[in-house]
């Protein structure tokens, strides 16, 4: 008798306190009631009494289970330097491009072979690193394969092709940049 007393006040207390926290949880962005100024107010506190009270959980309140998301401006641009990524498109152009990725910064080429010697081919690799335009922000890594012997066999690159395309990407990239900027005048 006495367990289902203490059972039965229990539940009870539980669906109190459960529909107390239920009831608090709402709330309500009606305006509140007009408070008119008193003199105390004014020159005790010198703050706006018509302002919004503060929080004592912060300037969003408490969130539960997720609360309010955040607003985004919905926009999405590439995640590197444009003038860069675009001087790097520009540079390779005469080359077929096996991939392009404008957030990560990465363009690849396919094998290019010229036109005045088909025993050999060219691969070109372009790392853009950051999103200013600075002279550090590129990487170009140059590939070279011969022809001979009926295959194709890895050959070294001249040390400053990747620094010569790395120069001539920064030049475009420059040049595009003043264009801008005269455009906005």
């Amino acid at each position: 008798m006495l367990n289902r007393l203490l059972i039965t006040r229990f539940s009870l207390l539980s669906l109190c306190t459960g529909c107390i926290l239920a009831l608090g949880a709402c709330g309500s962005d009606t305006e509140r009631e007009a408070k008119y100024p008193s003199g105390l107010e004014r020159t005790t506190t010198g703050e706006d009494i018509y302002g919004e009270s503060e929080s004592i959980f912060g300037e969003d309140g408490l969130s539960i289970f997720g609360g309010k998301k955040k607003e985004t401006d919905g926009s999405s641009g590439i995640g590197v330097n444009s003038f860069l990524w675009r001087a790097s498109l520009d540079t390779v152009s005469f080359m077929p491009l096996a991939s392009a990725d404008p957030f990560g910064g990465v363009i690849l080429t396919d094998w290019y072979t010229p036109p005045e010697n088909q025993s050999e081919r060219f691969k070109v690799n372009v790392f853009i690193l950051g999103r200013q335009l600075r002279s550090d922000g590129i990487r170009v890594r140059v590939f070279r394969q011969t022809f001979s012997g009926g295959s194709w066999r890895d050959s070294d690159v001249s040390g400053d092709m990747g620094t010569q395309l790395e120069d001539t990407i920064l030049t475009r990239a420059r040049q595009l940049r003043v264009a801008q900027i005269g455009e906005s005048e």
